[in-house]
């Protein structure tokens, strides 16, 4: 069995981001880019099921739509554990053009189980997971918090109101994770580290596809209005600000 990670790389939370062109273009310059947090911990679940080998994984593979600029975050992923990656070099225009690149690769390369975040933490769109999906006419679980494998089994738990509700999936299936799904992400080691820089990092040229969905502009959010300090001998005020302001009572 064989499973593929599809990774996203996204701007640190930490980052203070800029635009350029009238809003209209990120400044990438100074950006720190990570793993997508969601990802991450795919992965992470994804090498945790390697790890026992009653599961019989043979390879966890990560799979990216990105520039160049983006291998250090790769080799962050082979550092932490994957075996291969996989970079489809282009400009991650939007969330059908990269769900229909993963899937003209995963026409070739077969796996039986796919990993995709719920969302990247930069675009929050929570739509390349169920796209690939459809391109690939696999099924697919939304909501994944658990996975594990028995007797060849992928058994999939996932979180509905209320509580949560277990299912079984013929391989290949896409899941579709959210938090949950591991308790930490993995940290890479030393070792991890200098042997992601021989691990193989496969390039693919990418589909001549379009994209069908485009930036105008972005805009920031409104800065936070002045803190008000209330008279504790005032409860009333509070009250008034809460309802007719803050409007959440």
């Amino acid at each position: 069995m064989k499973i593929l990670v599809c990774i996203s790389n996204v701007p640190d939370t930490t980052t203070k981001i800029k635009f350029l062109d009238n809003f209209k273009k990120l400044d990438a310059a100074g950006i720190q880019w990570v793993i997508n947090p969601w990802d991450e911990l795919s992965l992470t679940r994804a090498l945790e099921l390697k790890d026992n080998a009653a599961n019989g994984i043979q390879t966890v593979t990560v799979a990216h739509v990105g520039l160049v600029g983006s291998e250090p975050t790769i080799r962050k992923a082979l550092a932490i554990g994957a075996d291969n990656a996989i970079r489809i070099n282009a400009d991650p225009a939007d969330a059908y053009f990269v769900a229909a690149q993963l899937a003209n690769v995963l026409k070739i390369e077969s796996y039986d189980l796919i990993f995709c975040g719920i969302e990247s933490s930069d675009f929050n769109g929570s739509t390349v997971g169920g796209m690939l999906a459809e391109f690939l006419g696999y099924p697919s679980v939304s909501s994944v918090s658990g996975v594990i494998i028995e007797n060849g089994q992928i058994i999939i738990t996932r979180e509905i109101d209320g509580g949560k509700e277990i299912v079984t999936s013929p391989a290949p299936v896409v899941a579709i994770v959210q938090k949950g799904i591991a308790k930490e992400p993995r940290i890479a080691a030393m070792r991890g580290i200098m042997m992601a820089r021989t691990k193989p990092l496969k390039v693919v040229e990418p589909e001549a596809i379009e994209s069908l969905t485009e930036v105008v502009n972005y805009e920031l959010p409104k800065p936070r209005a002045a803190c008000k300090f209330i008279d504790p001998e005032n409860p009333r005020q509070l009250v008034e600000l809460l309802q007719n302001e803050a409007k959440i009572i």
